[in-house]
């Protein structure tokens, strides 16, 4: 090993062990001193873990020199823009007690700032003590800028989505002015706008997946939902995850089911009505579904519809059409009820 000035006793007995079991492990030795990974040993008896040993991978990596780099604390790679955030992974890391994969920002002799992944792994004696770390990194600055890319087109994507609608929303409302009743023209100004705003959370959410909740909460809000307590609507069932295509058919249900009921149902006029909304995930033969139920009480007394409207098309339709499930609509005048069954695929991070 080079001399470092002012190495402590440990730091020189952790070389001194390391050139001790070059001839236990000798091919590992040479496997990482010729590996084209860049790679790092650690003292994991000092409390700062000490670097040891790095191979000419890991300074050609960062530009330093190996007389620059032995005897330091691993935390100085860290670039200066890395948060407590970052320190407190690295140090989770280092105890057995995080993840050993982590995504930092490191940084070279130059200054030059890039985005390091680093897999730590404990080294151990024969008793089972970790004496050593190994970190291993892949410079991940390249993965980090085309993510950066294209999160930059799908946020431009979303806002020029939700500029279309609007200008949709404006030409309809005054193409159809005149030309019909408003109380239609008013109800597909809400359908845009329902969209409009499941495609905002999804844009949020790199049109990956979205809580059911979250859907719920923005699609309701205009309905009472964030108004003056108690709200009008109760939620039961942990929190699920929906595709892009699961939650934009179901944003369209819920929204037709909420104007329903706030015109005819149990959120219309100032009365005491309430919706109950329930779900839950169960298995199946063809993998787990979501079984929800929109339930109203409170309200006026139901009567079934004496025609099929494009509401009732649009929720028996969407689900039945676009996801292989089923939807049955219950007119009982105590309130009227919506059932869903629909199968749940698997999203990112599932």
């Amino acid at each position: 090993m080079p001399q470092v000035a002012h190495k402590s006793e440990g730091q020189k007995g952790a070389e001194a062990e390391v050139d001790s079991r070059r001839n236990d492990l000798g091919p590992f030795v040479v496997a990482a001193e010729s590996s084209r990974m860049p790679m790092v040993f650690t003292n994991a008896r000092e409390p700062s873990d000490r670097i040891i040993f790095a191979n000419d991978s890991f300074l050609a990596l960062t530009g330093y020199a190996r007389v620059e780099v032995l005897g330091q604390a691993f935390e100085f790679l860290l670039a200066p823009n890395a948060d407590e955030d970052h320190r407190q992974q690295l140090a989770a890391a280092f105890s057995g007690r995080g993840e050993d994969l982590l995504e930092l920002p490191l940084h070279r002799k130059d200054g030059d700032t890039f985005w390091g992944g680093v897999f730590v792994s404990p080294v151990r004696d024969e008793a089972g003590a970790v004496v050593q770390h190994f970190a291993s990194f892949v410079d991940l600055t390249r993965h980090i800028r085309e993510k950066e890319h294209l999160r930059f087109l799908l946020d431009e994507l979303n806002h020029r989505t939700q500029n279309t609608l609007a200008t949709v929303l404006a030409i309809a409302g005054q193409t159809l002015r005149n030309a019909i009743d408003r109380q239609d023209v008013e109800a597909f100004e809400g359908r845009i706008l329902a969209l409009s705003k499941v495609h905002g959370i999804l844009g949020r959410h790199e049109w990956l997946a979205v809580g059911l909740r979250e859907l719920l909460d923005r699609i309701l809000e205009p309905f009472g939902i964030a108004g003056e307590p108690p709200s009008r609507f109760t939620f039961t069932g942990a929190d699920v995850r929906l595709d892009a295509r699961a939650a934009l058919n179901l944003a369209m249900v819920f929204h037709e089911l909420a104007t329903n009921a706030a015109k005819y149902g149990a959120l219309s006029g100032a009365g005491a009505g309430v919706v109950a909304i329930a779900w839950k995930v169960e298995p199946s033969p063809q993998g787990d579904q979501l079984r929800l139920s929109w339930q109203e009480s409170g309200g006026p007394a139901v009567a079934p519809p004496s025609r099929r409207g494009f509401g009732s098309r649009l929720i028996e339709g969407a689900l039945a059409d676009m996801l292989g499930g089923e939807v049955h609509l219950d007119y009982d005048p105590a309130g009227a009820a919506c059932h869903i069954v629909m199968p749940l695929p698997k999203v990112a991070g599932d």
